[in-house]
């Protein structure tokens, strides 16, 4: 199918995925010295393709082993299979670049958001305003997240009036500002691209409870061989066919994971939770493996890692703090084991 690029006008006629194997195919039909040129070539007739590829490649740091996850239909194998419509951003606040957010154009909300935890930073929560991606707009524009201005239509974001009449809506992190580790990291975390409408009882209910436990379990036992707390951490929502204000789609559920290296454990570390997006919701969300995650709702955070498919990390709770706020019914004396497929 042909789709027009709104930035360039160029009409699209394969998708990412395409673009690469035919790359690979003009590998092994011409001689070496032509290939940079018939490279040259596929790039420029298909310039949105490769600039989002690119932006995946600068980002590759911010991924375990440089692997982003993969979303069914949206990212796979690394690549963006509708660049028009998802948009990978490289948060960046006060010229420092924090954490990486795949971005819906068409349903105002973010795919996922992904970061490199080092620790949380405390403190309490930062008095900003809330900010948009110009870049979005334009593609000319400077890639500096900035205040949301109430007298401008975003088109390809929401903008903070689109969440005034909230409706029992809070506007929910998906990478939390509790998370970061530095006082420029936790304000970065208010671009409405991180943003999702988040039902009020369960963001500041069971949600929150389960982002204080991982961050409990980050702090304790994510610590690498250099003694430095390091963790890797993904958030993401699916789309609902609701929407708030006729402008942002209104996710249904949320999900979450995190993968570590333990030094003090001699071992890798992961766990998943997600919820429906509702007000009556269970108390704790249920700490569950990648493998059920996959199982469940088709994700894969890591894929093609060290990070253990099937455990949990519930056998480390009862070791917690209780102002952790881990699910008292979840501890167990080994690792929980979900029953391989």
């Amino acid at each position: 199918m042909s789709v027009n690029d709104r930035d360039t006008g160029v009409k699209v006629k394969v998708q990412g995925a395409e673009l690469v194997k035919m790359i690979k195919c003009l590998a092994m039909s011409l001689p070496k010295q032509l290939l940079p040129l018939a490279a040259l070539l596929l790039l420029s007739i298909f310039p949105t393709e490769t600039k989002v590829v690119a932006s995946v490649e600068d980002c590759k740091e911010i991924f375990l082993q440089q692997t982003p996850p993969h979303i069914p239909g949206i990212l796979e194998g690394g690549i963006i299979l509708d660049q028009n419509r998802y948009k990978l951003i490289r948060q960046t606040f006060s010229n420092t670049r924090t954490f990486v957010t795949l971005y819906d154009t068409k349903n105002k909300i973010p795919v996922f958001s992904a970061a490199k935890y080092r620790g949380g930073a405390g403190g309490k929560r930062p008095k900003i305003k809330w900010m948009i991606e110009p870049q979005l707009e334009n593609i000319r524009d400077k890639r500096i997240m900035r205040k949301s201005n109430k007298n401008i239509f975003y088109n390809y974001q929401a903008g903070n009036e689109d969440y005034k009449n909230n409706q029992g809506f809070d506007r929910g992190h998906l990478f939390p500002n509790s998370y970061g580790s530095t006082p420029i990291e936790k304000r970065s975390t208010f671009t409405l691209t991180n943003i999702v409408p988040q039902i009020g009882n369960f963001n500041q209910g069971s949600w929150n409870r389960m982002e204080n436990c991982v961050k409990c379990v980050l702090n304790e036992y994510c610590l690498n061989n250099n003694d430095k707390i390091e963790g890797f951490v993904v958030t993401g929502a699916q789309p609902s066919n609701n929407s708030l204000n006729n402008k942002i789609n209104i996710p249904s559920v949320l999900w979450s994971a995190f993968c570590c290296y333990s030094h003090r454990q001699n071992s890798w570390l992961a766990s998943a939770h997600w919820g429906e997006n509702v007000a009556d919701g269970p108390k704790y969300l249920q700490t569950q493996t990648l493998t059920e995650l996959h199982r469940t709702l088709g994700i894969e955070p890591f894929p093609q890692t060290q990070c253990p498919l099937h455990t949990t990390v519930t056998h480390l709770y009862s070791d917690l703090s209780s102002n952790c706020n881990c699910s008292p019914t979840s501890s167990t004396s080994s690792p929980t084991t979900a029953a391989i497929p």
